[in-house]
């Protein structure tokens, strides 16, 4: 017999397994789903504590703690599971989570803000499996997460994990245009430089003249050779170990590996991070080399 997987342990969740014959009702009687056959029921702890375990939960704490499980981690076991249950016994949770993603989508988040967007993309993506759109949007984020100073430390996670959800979205839609273009970027930043440009080279009539413009410079260094020296990624995780050395005062070491990423003249004009240059400047102030200092923050 084939061993299932156990359940993904989460803070502040704790799993019950309901007695035989438990069935999952609510909505007056509009939900009455056996639990047969299905996995552990994730509970917030508060409401474990108070369970009946022979009657098993009722239907706000069962809709509570799937709710928060998916929240915590939408790649959890039995994830599509749990999203299947949400969208058949819980339409007033599966609608707050739509109004939870457009109120993210309308302010400038912060970092723990887009990882509860990259979260709650994913939750959506689980209720609609085949909606090709949710995975660009996924990539979207993590890409974001993974181009900036302040979550940089995530930059292999972020890149990598957008290229599986941009392959996604090229899957379920190969016509996408617009997804294979930003999957043509992603390669370009993980150093498939060849994949990229077979890519690109497929779409570049469908662009708009400004993304034309950038894949059209892409392609020229390709085929020249004029690419950074490194995968990009590499520089983004250069840059990362460099803030952490900053933060512990290491300025001397911080600067020597800002500069060593700043001398590769192809990544720096190509990725154009301006806080880079203030983070320069920054350690430059720190250990007493002014004018170094005032020429960084010039370009930042």
């Amino acid at each position: 017999m084939k061993q299932q997987p156990q359940p993904t342990p989460l803070a502040g969740i704790t799993y019950f397994t309901p007695p035989h014959g438990y069935q999952l009702n609510g909505r007056d009687g509009r939900v009455a789903i056996s639990w047969e056959g299905k996995p552990p029921i994730p509970l917030l702890e508060e409401d474990f504590a108070v369970l009946d375990p022979c009657g098993g939960p009722d239907y706000d704490m069962v809709g509570r703690g799937i709710y928060q499980a998916l929240r915590l981690n939408p790649d959890c076991v039995d994830a599509a599971g749990y999203a299947a249950l949400l969208k058949d016994a819980y339409p007033h949770i599966v609608s707050e989570l739509g109004g939870q993603i457009i109120m993210l989508e309308a302010k400038e988040v912060d970092t723990p803000y887009l990882d509860r967007k990259i979260s709650f993309l994913k939750i959506m993506a689980l209720l609609d499996p085949d909606n090709a759109a949710l995975p660009v949007e996924i990539a979207r984020a993590y890409v974001d997460k993974g181009s900036r100073l302040s979550s940089m430390q995530f930059a292999v996670t972020c890149w990598y994990a957008a290229e599986k959800h941009l392959k996604t979205a090229l899957d379920r839609n190969p016509g996408d245009h617009h997804a294979a273009y930003e999957y043509g970027e992603v390669l370009y930043v993980l150093g498939r430089y060849e994949p990229a440009a077979e890519i690109w080279s497929g779409l570049i009539s469908l662009l708009k003249p400004a993304e034309r413009a950038r894949v059209e410079a892409r392609l020229t260094g390709i085929r020249s050779g004029k690419v950074p020296m490194v995968p990009p990624l590499d520089y983004l995780t250069a840059i990362s170990i460099a803030v952490e050395l900053h933060h512990d005062g290491f300025g001397n070491d911080a600067v020597a590996i800002i500069n060593d990423v700043l001398g590769d003249a192809i990544f720096a004009e190509q990725f154009p991070l301006k806080e880079v240059y203030y983070l320069l400047g920054t350690c430059y102030q720190e250990i007493g080399l002014l004018a170094e200092a005032a020429e960084a923050f010039k370009r930042s």
